[in-house]
């Protein structure tokens, strides 16, 4: 059998709240990953904590983006808003792969703050314009 299909069956099997249990149960029948590789593969195999455990979540297709708009903050925070319930999703995201000089965002439930190195922050602003454009 392969990872994925192991994988998949163990969430079936028993109820795993945490990926540290998964880890366990995988390395006791012989597949030793680490926490970031096994996080890389639950997310390609569209597992995701749900009630509480992770299961495997069917996407119901493409869905639609909210807008993001960009407003500076001088001299050092950018401040994102989007529609409500977004906004940690957004900081998640821009958290895990962040521009030069962006070093740390503070999200809510329609805004984020992007707290920036001063001498960046048009440099940031114009790199998130970008990346959220291209979404």
């Amino acid at each position: 059998m392969d990872l994925d299909a192991l994988i998949l069956r163990l969430l079936d099997d028993a109820p795993i709240i945490d990926q540290g249990d998964l880890q366990v149960r995988l390395k006791a029948v012989g597949h030793e990953l680490t926490q970031s590789t096994l996080s890389r593969r639950l997310k390609r195999l569209g597992v995701q904590k749900v009630q509480g455990r992770y299961r495997r979540v069917e996407s119901g297709g493409q869905q639609a983006l909210p807008e993001v708009s960009i407003t500076e903050a001088p001299p050092n925070l950018l401040v994102l808003r989007t529609a409500p319930g977004f906004a940690q999703a957004l900081g998640l995201s821009l958290d895990s792969d962040p521009a030069p000089g962006q070093m740390g965002t503070l999200a809510g439930d329609d805004t984020v703050f992007v707290a920036v190195l001063p001498e960046r922050l048009a440099e940031v602003k114009a790199h998130l314009a970008r990346v959220l454009a291209a979404r």
